[in-house]
């Protein structure tokens, strides 16, 4: 498989300065990698063995229920089926360790090809980050404009770095990402809060100040989640 489609450039994700940009990056990947499995890669074998064995979430299978190439999903769903069905559907398979075994039932469903892609996307994107934090002095003042970290990647970004950055930048770093996730959250509490109040009835009234919150729930739910509303993952 074509791993390049999996590399973007640090400042193209960087550089618009809105939203998050880990965020970004995977949406990026997300939809290259929709269009290529719904594509070329359908007829790759390498791609088809894995496919085969990992399967999609249901995120990602709702992605690739959006496309208009819907017999390649089925293609990919046929041979899926029959990966299912030849690797376990026997009776006593359960003690033997087969499908049915407690390992092999709760990796059923939960494995995903394009997850797995993108997590190790994810991890190359991390490394460059704090590599390029670490040489660069514009970066370092690129990474501190950004409008926001959304908490789950605040969360993974702070944790690798805590294990893999250089011990020099690493507060620096941390301190830096910790700002720009809490000045999202601070303004989300403000906004959610306001929306509350303004269903009291002191509030009411044609001139009713919403200010800021009338999104602020879908705001809230992608700053916890990392998707925006109306997108379910598993």
């Amino acid at each position: 498989m074509r791993d390049s489609i999996y590399t973007i450039p640090v400042n193209e994700v960087f550089e618009p300065r809105c939203g998050c940009p880990i965020c970004t990056m995977r949406d990026i990947l997300e939809e290259r990698s929709v269009e290529y499995i719904m594509g070329a890669a359908m007829m790759e074998p390498d791609v088809r063995v894995e496919t085969n064995r990992q399967g999609f979430c249901r995120f990602h299978y709702g992605m690739m229920l959006k496309q208009k190439n819907r017999l390649s999903l089925a293609l990919m769903l046929e041979s899926h089926l029959m990966e299912i069905q030849e690797k376990g559907m026997k009776p006593g398979e359960a003690q033997k360790g087969g499908l049915f075994s407690k390992k092999a039932v709760q990796a059923q469903g939960e494995s995903c090809f394009i997850c797995a892609k993108i997590d190790w996307a994810q991890q190359t994107m991390f490394d460059t980050i704090m590599r390029q934090y670490v040489a660069k002095e514009e970066f370092r003042t690129l990474y501190g404009e950004q409008q926001m970290l959304c908490f789950p990647h605040f969360k993974q970004l702070t944790a690798y770095a805590q294990e893999h950055m250089d011990k020099k930048w690493r507060n620096t770093f941390l301190k830096e990402s910790t700002r720009l996730c809490r000045q999202a959250l601070d303004a989300l509490k403000e906004d959610v809060s306001h929306y509350c109040k303004m269903f009291d009835y002191r509030n009411a009234g044609e001139n009713a100040d919403w200010g800021n919150s009338k999104d602020s729930i879908e705001r809230a739910v992608y700053f916890l989640t990392s998707r925006e509303t109306g997108e379910k993952k598993k």
